[in-house]
């Protein structure tokens, strides 16, 4: 994945030409109607009106994302996610020679949290981002490729338990996303790549959210960014 760095110092993005501020924003009040503190522009460089405005192309991401007419659910749930897999890994595999064993020694999301890979006896390991980059798409792949779970016969029926499979490879989708948005961001802006991260990252959580792929709980660390690519994009 992409280029890791602690933004906790003075690296500013370049906004000569930008309006730098804030989006509008929903959502920033407690349940106690107290307002939360604002991050930083460092901790949260994303949600800059001049980068978070940006997108590849003028889409309704939720027309993209509602099942076409007369189209099996399963089908439509299974191409989606091939193309979603295609796609945010060979974004992360573009930004692969900032993210090392030495700048990423754990895989940090927003807010600091760190993602844990989970082995074959349920136990929780911390491991780099490029480690739990690999074991996450090897997992993910695997999954894709077998007929058992991903059919490509239209006589094959899809097995019980597909839609929690289908959940489990959104869960590390959207944490690789998470990954980039949280500590490579700067690299993504760098290489000019924000507008393809905001169009794929908004037609990714709207495509889970129409067909309840991912738990609130599980995206809640990036609620202020999803909340500002509705704002300016109308998704």
């Amino acid at each position: 994945m992409g280029g890791c760095h602690s933004y906790t110092g003075t690296r500013k993005a370049d906004t000569s030409t930008k309006r730098v501020q804030f989006s509008e924003v929903t959502g920033h009040k407690l349940k106690n109607n107290n307002t939360q503190a604002v991050p930083s522009l460092e901790e949260k460089p994303y949600l800059l009106q001049g980068y978070v405005s940006e997108r590849i192309a003028d889409m309704d991401v939720k027309t993209l994302s509602v099942l076409p007419d007369g189209l099996d659910k399963a089908e439509w749930m299974a191409s989606n996610t091939i193309a979603f897999f295609k796609n945010i890994n060979l974004f992360s595999s573009a930004l692969s020679d900032f993210c090392t064993t030495r700048t990423c020694p754990t895989t940090r999301g927003p807010g600091d949290v760190t993602y844990c890979w989970t082995d074959e006896q349920g136990k929780k390991v911390k491991c780099s981002a490029p480690l739990y980059a690999d074991y996450t798409m090897s997992y993910i792949q695997e999954l894709l490729t077998d007929e058992e779970v991903f059919p490509t016969s239209a006589s094959t029926a899809f097995p019980r338990g597909y839609v929690f499979l289908v959940q489990r490879i959104f869960l590390y989708l959207f944490r690789t996303l998470a990954h980039l948005y949280w500590v490579h961001f700067w690299d993504v802006v760098q290489m000019d790549m924000h507008p393809h991260l905001n169009t794929l990252f908004a037609h990714f959580v709207t495509f889970g959210r129409e067909f309840h792929l991912l738990e609130r709980s599980e995206t809640a660390p990036l609620e202020d960014l999803i909340a500002a690519l509705c704002w300016h994009h109308r998704f």
